[in-house]
């Protein structure tokens, strides 16, 4: 029950946090997404942190890394989980699988995305 509580504490708060950012007033002239790209920045960066700590300092309380990675990381975006995962994949000599997993997230995520909006929006 303590590992739910943990996540979920940490996704409110990841989830505010992205919500807050996005309300920060930056003029997208250029239709580049600079929020969300500096959301999944920073989430990249968090995440990498944890979890260079977590490898170097075994006592760290587990309920704190469900605290930090899954739920304040995850409910901030998914993508630095995607990231983490890429970047493990790569370490551990897997480059093919991580290409294909890069891959096949992008082309699959915003595929299926842009097929139910062709599909929809008619």
């Amino acid at each position: 029950m303590l590992n739910i509580l943990s996540v979920g504490l940490g996704g409110f708060i990841g989830a505010v946090c992205r919500y807050l950012i996005g309300l920060i007033p930056i003029n997208e002239t250029a239709n580049f997404p600079i929020k969300t790209f500096a959301v999944n920045v920073i989430g990249c960066v968090v995440i990498g942190i944890v979890t260079v700590v977590a490898a170097k300092n075994t006592s760290l309380n587990s309920h704190m890394l469900l605290f930090l990675k899954v739920g304040m990381c995850g409910g901030f975006t998914t993508f630095s989980t995607f990231a983490l995962e890429t970047a493990n994949l790569m370490k551990n000599g897997n480059l093919m699988i991580s290409f294909l997993y890069v891959l096949g997230s992008v082309l699959v995520g915003v595929g299926v995305i842009f097929a139910i909006e062709c599909f929809t929006m008619k």
